[in-house]
């Protein structure tokens, strides 16, 4: 028998590799059971030159490769979405195009991502292969390699079913100033498109919403339409995903940072009629629902018609709409004008928001 075949569960135990369907606690052991794990499987969808390699580390940002003038920016984030596959997406999606999406924030152009799988014992093979084929995907789509990654496995009941982290590096000129400091008094607020739709995805596909629908995750790789934006436009001030916390808790977050007061006008923001009803009749706020797909744009006002003509070329940004401004103020205020020409105060999210009881 070739012992290369063996699982390393034991001497007692031996279960051809190639047999199991699941993943297995010899998985994450390091010998020939994990290594036919990366052989068969990840290197199959996420495979490329540096990555084949086998070592424990890329050597990266090439001195030929990197453009001259340009810093380095990185940014990790961990996923572990319930459940782990959703109407426009999944969790393997999800990782690299939140990590994409973060890296481009700052102006960058992501490059390469690394990746680390907690697997659960008896997760099934053919859903961790549905989730690396979606990865392979939105690495395509965002022109992203992986060129780093890790896999440990544990014991049954210790995790849930799949944990994703990973890490993005990108480049971005030293004369680019984007941040979440830099909105200031009379620059415009646009957002990309509607609100909540990857929330309440998320929550029909757990089951918590009662009713089903045709509601679809926007999660999507934004770096290819920002740098459409960065082209087109002379001056951007802030760049942001809403993601957790949604709309409101990121706009609150960036009144602190740049220490001034921004206010919206509700009849501007776009949110998707089965958006809105199902968060009316769960009692939720959609500015308050998580989006995987839109970006928060703050810019002069001058150069406002510009930025939203080359965001509506975009799929990702034909929906695009200026919703509010920004005022002189260092209160760090979030207000919205509703319909009813009334002024809200909005602050962060307070917790998890949870359907009204009475």
């Amino acid at each position: 028998m070739d012992q290369n075949k063996l699982s390393l569960q034991g001497p007692l135990c031996p279960v051809p590799i190639n047999d199991h369907q699941q993943i297995v606690i010899g998985h994450g052991a390091g010998g020939n059971l994990t290594h036919d794990l990366i052989r068969t499987v990840f290197q199959k969808h996420l495979g490329n030159a540096i990555l084949n390699l086998g070592n424990d580390a890329a050597l990266l940002l090439m001195h030929s490769e990197v453009p001259q003038g340009m810093q380095l920016v990185v940014s990790t984030d961990a996923h572990i979405v319930s459940p782990l596959f959703f109407a426009g997406g999944d969790i393997g999606r999800l990782s690299i195009c939140g990590t994409v999406n973060d890296v481009s924030m700052l102006g960058a152009i992501p490059k390469y991502l690394t990746a680390t799988f907690i697997l659960e014992e008896g997760f099934l093979i053919s859903d961790l292969e549905k989730i690396l084929t979606s990865m392979a995907q939105a690495c395509l789509e965002a022109d992203v390699r992986i060129i780093a990654a890790d896999t440990k496995v544990t014991e049954k009941g210790k995790s849930d079913g799949i944990f994703i982290s990973t890490t993005g590096f990108g480049w971005v000129s030293h004369q680019c100033q984007i941040s979440g400091r830099n909105a200031k008094p009379n620059d415009v607020v646009i957002v990309s498109g509607p609100l909540g739709n990857h929330g309440i995805a998320v929550a029909e596909a757990r089951g918590n919403l009662g009713f089903q629908s045709q509601i679809r995750s926007d999660v999507a790789p934004l770096n290819h339409m920002i740098a459409g934006l960065l082209e087109s436009v002379q001056e951007v001030h802030v760049l942001r995903d809403p993601t957790r916390g949604g709309l409101a808790t990121t706009l609150v977050e960036i009144a602190k940072q740049s220490q001034v007061s921004i206010k919206l006008n509700e009849e501007d923001i776009l949110i998707d009629k089965d958006v809105r009803s199902a968060c009316d009749m769960l009692g939720l706020d959609p500015l308050y629902m998580a989006n995987e797909g839109k970006v928060v744009v703050i810019l002069p006002e001058e150069f406002a018609e510009k930025a939203l003509e080359s965001l509506q070329k975009h799929p990702y940004g034909k929906q695009a709409r200026m919703i509010g401004k920004v005022q002189s103020s260092s209160e760090g205020n979030l207000l919205l004008k509703t319909l009813l020409g009334t002024t809200r105060h909005l602050d962060r999210l307070a917790g998890e928001m949870l359907p009204r009881i009475c």
